[in-house]
């Protein structure tokens, strides 16, 4: 019997700003849903995707060329490797090629950094083409392919160049989670947690009560996590899509994950490094008075649980902390963090002196 999948809408359809809302769809054989939803003007599609993937993406290829449409694959370098300008300006050029106008599609197919990529290149070719995301990952499925946020990195941190977005829909298919490997499951679980401290204590119970469980690609509660984290991203993105104030709640941990992911050339997972920036900010939060220690303490329970990272080597502090002093919540020169002042309960936290955020750097540190 077919397992029926749950539609999560993003965005309200009397936004004042004239974006319009789209659909999240969740469930196994997602796929099949995609010509329903490039739309009757389409005549053009665009699949961008990494070399892992090329096979699927030769099958997507030829049903949309069985249902009349005219695909063509982009391929792209796996991982942030896809994420430069250079990788940017190929895929310009393959559009130009293909004639592409502003009724037609572009597909993204892949994990975190391919929706990244692909969405900036939907919302700069003719100032703005329908894009659609696939995300083939965990981490994809819970945070890069919802919430509009494109973008490619620099040489001076990760995510400086970039565009609001939003899809047009997102298609979580859970059968693509059959091939993924374990270790990128769980780095994906880091986002997920995120949620869980920052706006849905469930997600953390669910994790507690059966980490096996959490941690296989085909349970329902990977699925009841994955849906609750994409709940949680599209009530944030619904009320706060350009991060004017509410949206920075979802970088809770992330300005020293960018940080150390910079610092490591972009080697580590990004979920991994989040697990290691929320034991930051949590150990921040807690000497700045806001954390209170039995939350720190559950981070360390529950990232530990899925073998996530709760520590980090103690000699890299100069380079972490021009880093972050290059992060996108930053003001001026003031340094602004995402702490939080209770389970669920997120909160700025803004001018920590270089004293606190050394001291939270040792606490985490071999």
């Amino acid at each position: 019997m077919k397992v029926a999948s749950t539609t999560i809408r993003v965005g309200r359809e009397d936004d004042p700003t004239g974006v319009l809302p789209y659909d999240v769809v969740i469930g196994p054989g997602g796929l099949e849903s995609l010509p329903r939803l490039l739309g009757d003007a389409t005549r053009r599609v665009a699949v961008v995707h990494p070399r892992a993937l090329r096979s699927l993406a030769r099958t997507v290829h030829a049903d949309l060329g069985e249902g009349g449409l005219r695909p063509v694959l982009i391929e792209v370098p796996d991982g942030e490797a896809a994420k430069t300008a250079e990788v940017l300006a190929m895929c310009w050029g393959v559009l130009g090629q293909a004639g592409f106008t502003r009724t037609d599609v572009v597909v993204g197919l892949g994990g975190g950094a391919v929706t990244d990529l692909a969405g900036f290149v939907a919302a700069s070719w003719l100032r703005g083409v329908p894009v659609v995301h696939i995300p083939t990952t965990l981490l994809g499925m819970v945070d890069a392919a919802v919430g509009g946020k494109t973008g490619i990195n620099t040489a001076e941190g990760k995510n400086l160049v970039g565009a609001f977005h939003p899809p047009r829909a997102v298609i979580c298919d859970l059968d693509a989670l059959r091939t993924l490997p374990h270790a990128d499951l769980v780095a994906g679980l880091g986002e997920v947690v995120k949620c869980g401290f920052i706006a849905d204590p469930v997600i953390l119970d669910l994790i507690e009560e059966d980490p096996a469980r959490a941690t296989a690609w085909d349970s329902p509660v990977l699925r009841e996590l994955i849906e609750r984290s994409v709940a949680v991203k599209a009530r944030v993105v619904t009320d706060d899509l350009r991060e004017s104030g509410l949206r920075e709640i979802l970088n809770y941990g992330h300005t020293f994950a960018h940080a150390v992911e910079q610092v490591e050339n972009f080697g580590w997972r990004h979920g991994e490094a989040v697990s290691l920036g929320m034991m930051y900010v949590a150990q921040l939060g807690y000497l700045v008075g806001r954390t209170a220690p039995e939350l720190v303490a559950r981070h360390r329970r529950v990232l530990g649980t899925l073998g996530l990272p709760l520590s980090y080597r103690g000699d890299r502090w100069p380079a972490l902390l021009t880093a972050m002093g290059r992060d996108k919540k930053n003001r001026g020169d003031l340094m602004r963090f995402v702490v939080l002042d209770g389970l669920a309960r997120p909160a700025s936290l803004a001018g920590p002196s270089t004293a606190q955020l050394e001291e939270a750097y040792r606490l985490i540190s071999d």
